[in-house]
């Protein structure tokens, strides 16, 4: 498929009048416009690589003018770039240093950020030299799939001659940042009516003064590179034999997620998938050694690690034996990491330290591919570059032979201080944990969503409601899935989805149930069977599947139950609802009892009168009634004398979830209630 020119001068027309309404000027719309056009599509730029410029003027709050490089700022992505993510940064002061012979990385990036603007911008690129030194208006850079199938082969940079023609310089591999900048200005010197520049192993940039130009002379030399790849000869990569195994993705991915702790209190997410280009890759004989020969571009390796770990099940093999094969699999990866670090920080001068030795990628032949990463999001960007990384090495390799930079080179940019800014950052508490609530769309569970959201964590929303599951669904990203936990059978299909999004969890909120009243002598076998149901088996049904992933998973877990003091302290007329949660309040003990030696922690939380879903005013009012008291009082009857909240419980659901030494606990939250308390 040759790729489309998606210019359209009536929609550039459109956003150069809405962003002369917020005050940006033509330049920087048309700049906007064609940095989006190729940040949108995946086969030039992925996940905030690439970069894009434009040369104009700004001014500042001194009232003077000044001429700016308006360059693409860290943490912005191409495809939905506004011009904040464009930071200005004055002109002269990046050209004044074109004669400079080194500029180290530390140096260069504070001298961007000295001439910024406005200096609450973004970091500007660590290419922002680059662009500055290349004298065209609208400079644009991506890392195309079709170039790079290209330069990353052997002779790759003869076929790139002969390829793009006089108007386009070939660059050899040279580390992005000031040197690479200076390599540009020396090869513009001395071509000053080229247009182009092909980087080898890196990328591609196309200049010109007309923002349309530069755009069109991306789209044309791309263009140029995936016909000449279509004429060149190509034989399909051999295949492994196709083989069945007694387990399904799901039921591995716990094993595996448990596999990349170093430690049990080192928690990451992995994200199964499988398509028919990374099927290909995956299942290819020679995998191991052409999956081993680096990334497509050089950043990729930030995400992603030099090389994936591959784990061949055997024939039939079942859930134990994969485990088995898996833990050999992951120690030999440790190990081969480790050597890869000793060997290559002996040639750098400043001393490293060694990141983690996790992969970021577990390819299973005939099974698919585990992205992993420190949060949802991270694995899923790990994932997307790997299907990138999988199409242009698999397209080299049925043509000729995969070749990329030397090992030593992607080392120093996996280590490389500018590119680790930009994935590291704070930390969140609950960071790498998946947490699941039950009846999530209640007043309780939706209270305790957001506070372990805001934690860092990971949350699942699981509720039997599918109206309100979707309303809920259609304001937040968060997995939402539609489960009965009365029923055995949704309860698994649910834990499968997260298995296969996350690769497993860590701590269950089990939250969903049903408060039905009455005096306990006059109530149907129906109502207590059915408050049974959704009070206490329902319970059991999570838990008893919760635990099965988290001994897979053997770094530790937390079960958490929203219990009620009717468990310790029965209401009036209130039996149906108080007996289940007393057996609530037991099976909560039980499993700190079984599961303790796992690592796996069972608390629950006791809580009165919150105004819910369960809590209604009418059901306040009953309850007020059955006490001889109004319904203001009843809400604030407790030695507090204060009204207890949701995100009480949530908190206290938080705070048990954190307390690592604590298991077996029951937490009061009822504003004090003497006959209430536990020990």
């Amino acid at each position: 498929m040759i790729l489309k020119n998606n210019w359209s001068k009536k929609i550039a027309n459109n956003y150069i009048k809405r962003y002369k309404k917020l005050g940006f000027s033509k330049d920087l719309a048309l700049r906007v416009y064609t940095t989006r056009l190729l940040g949108r599509n995946k086969e030039l730029v992925l996940h905030g690589g690439g970069n894009t410029s434009v040369k104009t003027t700004i001014k500042d709050i001194d009232g003077k003018k000044y001429e700016v490089l308006c360059v693409k700022g860290s943490g912005w992505d191409m495809a939905d770039i506004e011009p904040p993510g464009l930071p200005a940064v004055k002109l002269k002061p990046l050209l004044s240093l074109k004669n400079k012979k080194y500029l180290s990385d530390e140096d260069m990036v504070a001298f961007q950020k000295r001439n910024l603007i406005d200096i609450k911008s973004p970091n500007p690129s660590v290419e922002t030299f680059l662009h500055a030194f290349l004298p065209f208006k609208y400079v644009d850079h991506t890392h195309a799939d079709a170039v790079m199938n290209i330069t990353n082969r052997p002779g790759g940079l003869n076929f790139c001659k002969k390829i793009f023609g006089k108007k386009a310089s070939i660059v050899p591999y040279v580390m992005p940042g000031f040197m690479l900048a200076k390599k540009i200005n020396e090869v513009y010197s001395k071509n000053p009516n080229i247009d182009c520049l092909i980087l080898m192993n890196h990328g591609i940039f196309t200049f010109s003064n007309d923002c349309k130009e530069a755009y069109d002379l991306m789209i044309k030399y791309v263009s140029k590179a995936e016909k000449a790849v279509k004429k060149l000869r190509s034989k399909k990569i051999k295949q492994i034999k196709k083989f069945n195994t007694k387990f399904n993705p799901h039921e591995i991915a716990p094993i595996i997620r448990g596999l990349l702790s170093e430690n049990k209190d080192q928690k990451f997410v992995i994200n199964y998938r499988l398509n028919k280009h990374l099927k290909y890759f995956i299942n290819g004989k020679n995998v191991r050694s052409y999956s081993s020969k680096g990334t497509a571009t050089p950043d990729h390796v930030i995400r992603v690690k030099p090389f994936p770990l591959i784990i061949t099940p055997k024939k039939n093999s079942s859930i134990q034996d994969f485990k088995i094969t898996a833990e050999k699999a992951f120690d030999k990866y440790r190990k081969k990491y480790i050597s890869y670090f000793k060997v290559n920080s002996k040639k750098v001068k400043e001393k490293k330290v060694m990141l983690d030795t996790s992969p970021r990628v577990v390819l299973v032949q005939n099974v698919g591919m585990f992205s992993v990463g420190k949060d949802l999001s991270a694995a899923r960007i790990a994932g997307d570059l790997t299907e990138t990384n999988a199409k242009v090495i698999s397209s080299v390799e049925e043509t000729s032979a995969y070749k990329f930079i030397p090992e030593k080179d992607l080392f120093d940019v996996e280590y490389w201080s500018l590119e680790q800014a930009k994935i590291k950052k704070k930390k969140k508490l609950l960071e790498g944990n998946v947490v699941v609530v039950t009846g999530a769309t209640g007043t309780i569970g939706f209270e305790t969503y957001k506070m372990f959201k805001s934690y860092g964590a990971e949350v699942v929303l699981l509720d039997c409601d599918l109206k309100r599951l979707n309303e809920v669904q259609s304001k937040i990203k968060d997995l939402c899935i539609h489960c009965d936990v009365t029923n055995k059978r949704s309860v698994k299909n649910a834990f499968r989805k997260i298995c296969e999004k996350f690769g497993g969890f860590d701590i269950l909120i089990s939250n969903a149930g049903a408060a039905p009243g009455g005096a306990i002598g006059d109530v149907s076998d129906e109502i207590l069977r059915k408050s049974f149901e959704i009070n206490f088996f329902s319970h059991q049904n999570c838990a008893s599947e919760a635990i099965k992933i988290m001994k897979k998973q053997n770094i530790n877990g937390c079960l958490l139950f929203n219990i009620s003091k009717q468990s310790v302290n029965p209401g009036k007329n209130f039996g149906p609802y108080g007996l289940p949660k007393s057996a609530l309040l037991s099976l909560c003990k039980q499993y700190a009892v079984d599961y303790g030696s796992y690592g796996i922690r069972s608390n629950g939380v006791n809580a009165d009168r919150i105004k819910s879903g369960l809590m209604t005013g009418k059901m306040i009012k009953t309850r007020a009634k059955a006490r001889s008291v109004s319904a203001d009082a009843y809400m604030k009857g407790n030695l507090l004398l204060n009204e207890v909240r949701a995100e009480d419980v949530a908190k206290a659901f938080f705070h048990l979830a954190v307390s690592k030494k604590t298991t077996g606990a029951v937490l009061t939250v009822d504003g004090g209630n003497i006959a209430a308390s536990l020990r």
